[in-house]
């Protein structure tokens, strides 16, 4: 899938978002002063940015906690913004209307290699200690016949979107490993990874991809599914952990803290000690809190690109 490009469409995805841009093509950002060839941006308001999982129905009270801390930090103050898909926070960036934002793995090296400026400087742990990341799997529903990626060839196959890290491009770099192209498949882009393992469960695909949580605990957890309606057929390599970005045009101190703010303080224990939040209502969309991550930490997911010639994500050489 190849980077957006096109204006309107870029006009187009931000007014989705819901940030107000005032003029198609201009960057202006009318939130605070600074010059961004100088100072950079000094916004009176930040701007966070998030596409939340599949189950999250209130952004604003999930992120709570973490915008009263970083509004005590930074000296501003903090909006927390729903998105529904990643090229938005990509456009909404890229258009100066978006100061943090949440990542995939995959959606951050397009941003980048789309000329967004922006820098990874954080990644969600699901507990203390634990270091980032996460794996796809392939699934199919208990009792298939299907016991191999290699078998899906032929068959109605539920990915999540072509953005996806782990329910589109590691999914599509394990079937080409097992010598199954995208041709070769009946595909069904699910919407979610929710969405993806229940289709699987129900038989509307004959297999699909999502991410390991999702199939370990949560759709359970949910009350979706149930211990053991599915079978996971194949695990992808460990992915980079979804990183936060800051923008790069923002004004140096002002990012500074930021990013000290994620990397030293977001995290539930510290949180709950400064009185943001009280036990599980400290944890942002059921994770701890963040560890520290950079550019570096991706370049394993351009390798993959560039094995599956995703063009959005791979650097111009």
């Amino acid at each position: 899938m190849a980077a957006l490009s096109n204006s309107l469409v870029r006009c187009a995805v931000v007014a989705l978002l819901g940030l107000g841009l005032s003029a198609c093509g201009s960057s202006a950002d009318t939130r605070g002063n600074g010059d961004i060839a100088g100072n950079g941006r000094n916004p009176e308001e930040l701007v966070l940015a998030t596409v939340p999982d599949e189950s999250s129905s209130s952004v604003q009270t999930e992120y709570e906690p973490l915008a009263k801390l970083l509004e005590r930090e930074t000296g501003r103050k903090v909006r927390v913004e729903k998105a529904t898909t990643y090229a938005s926070v990509i456009e909404g960036q890229r258009a100066g209307k978006i100061d943090i934002a949440m990542h995939g793995p995959l959606s951050y090296v397009a941003a980048r290699r789309s000329g967004v400026a922006l820098t990874p400087v954080a990644a969600q742990v699901e507990a203390k200690g634990d270091s980032s990341g996460y794996r796809s799997y392939a699934i199919v529903k208990r009792g298939s016949k299907l016991d191999r990626v290699a078998d899906f060839k032929g068959r109605k196959i539920c990915f999540v979107d072509p953005t996806s890290t782990s329910g589109y491009l590691y999914p599509m770099a394990g079937l080409q490993k097992a010598g199954v192209k995208e041709k070769d498949l009946q595909p069904v882009m699910a919407g979610g990874h929710d969405a993806s393992a229940l289709a699987v469960r129900s038989g509307q695909c004959d297999g699909g991809f999502a991410y390991d949580a999702m199939v370990d605990k949560l759709l359970v957890e949910r009350g979706s599914a149930k211990a053991g309606d599915f079978e996971v057929i194949w695990k992808s390599e460990q992915i980079p952990g979804s990183p936060l970005t800051v923008s790069d045009e923002l004004a140096p101190e002002l990012k500074k803290k930021i990013v000290e703010t994620f990397r030293n303080k977001a995290n539930a224990d510290y949180l709950e000690q400064q009185g943001f939040c009280e036990g599980e209502g400290c944890k942002i969309d059921g994770y701890w809190g963040f560890v520290p991550t950079d550019d570096a930490d991706f370049e394993s997911v351009r390798d993959v690109c560039r094995l599956v010639g995703e063009e959005q994500c791979v650097a111009d050489q």
